[in-house]
């Protein structure tokens, strides 16, 4: 689908007429439409390609025309993703005069208060940039969040659930800071170019915008490796957690089993007619309140001793 665009008191603005935009946004181009942008914008075929392909590395290329940028940014989550989170691509692709953007259909495009007070084509082309960093920021804090719930959760936990839940967290952190720092790298090159002929150029302001991406760029790179250093470093602890549930799981009913061992034993016994024999001259209420009340007393003395063992064994 393409949509077009202008500027219009420093806001993006979308128009019907595709002559007149400045900047056309292509979500998830069909066929018809990606042979329209090679055809007749001249967009090199491999850099259309990397633009849709979620798992190709971010890039900036001089064309004879055209700055092409292959930009990481999240990937919006779906619950079916089962607390995988991955980055997604976006390309975009800066002339003199427009400015062509393909974006996946799940990334917020022209949306929010950063695209207000634009001035050219470049100030558009660097706002996006910073929206797919801030993007990568608001995610890690979702992690953290999700992270502290599933940690809340193996403290009590027995079972394997969470545990790889909190993996697939782990996973994703790696490709998040694999993204993260490519897209540093395609910053640095940006500061390299920015005074190209084909883009018109980067007045002062912008090249100062650029180092404040690069400086926020590093920042979420270090965040993420954070992230990662804990997770990896609390992984073990995690594991151990839920191992060290079952077994005390596995402690109590064993503590359960042999108070009542000796109980069974002795109920197997009263059951039969050799009690009700002994007990002739008793009444029978009374005769197995009495054999209840003993039982009890034998149960109760039992688990006072095993804690008793297990008190000492701890010291």
């Amino acid at each position: 689908m393409i949509r077009n665009f202008k500027l219009e008191q420093g806001r993006t603005v979308e128009v019907l007429d595709d002559s007149a935009s400045p900047i056309m946004l292509v979500v998830d181009p069909t066929d018809a439409e990606k042979s329209l942008l090679i055809h007749e914008h001249q967009i090199d075929e491999h850099n259309l390609s990397s633009a849709v392909d979620s798992d190709s590395l971010p890039r900036i290329e001089l064309d004879f025309n055209h700055l092409a940028v292959i930009f990481r940014h999240p990937r919006a989550y779906q619950a079916k993703d089962n607390f995988v989170f991955k980055p997604n691509s976006v390309g975009l692709f800066l002339y003199k005069e427009k400015l062509i953007v393909i974006a996946p259909g799940d990334m917020p495009i022209f949306e929010g208060r950063s695209y207000s007070k634009l001035q050219n084509l470049q100030a558009v082309f660097l706002c996006i940039l910073s929206n797919c960093i801030s993007h990568f920021y608001s995610h890690l804090d979702v992690i953290n969040e999700i992270a502290n719930e599933l940690e809340t959760k193996i403290v009590k936990s027995m079972e394997n659930k969470n545990l790889l839940q909190m993996f697939a967290i782990e996973k994703s952190l790696v490709y998040y800071v694999n993204a993260i720092s490519a897209n540093g790298r395609v910053i640095e090159r940006l500061k390299t170019n920015a005074k190209n002929a084909q883009t018109d150029g980067l007045t002062p302001e912008m090249l100062e915008y650029v180092d404040d991406l690069a400086i926020e760029n590093a920042q979420c790179l270090e965040q993420a490796h954070v992230f990662a250093n804990v997770f990896t470093g609390m992984m073990d602890v995690r594991a151990s957690i839920v191992n060290n549930n079952l077994n005390v799981l596995m402690k109590r009913l064993t503590v359960i089993n042999v108070v009542f061992m000796p109980l069974n034993v002795l109920a197997g016994i009263g059951g039969m007619s050799e009690y009700s024999m002994m007990t002739q001259g008793i009444p029978w209420p009374i005769a197995y309140s009495m054999f209840t009340i003993g039982l009890t007393i034998i149960g109760w003395i039992t688990f006072i001793i095993l804690k008793n063992i297990e008190k000492r064994a701890t010291f």
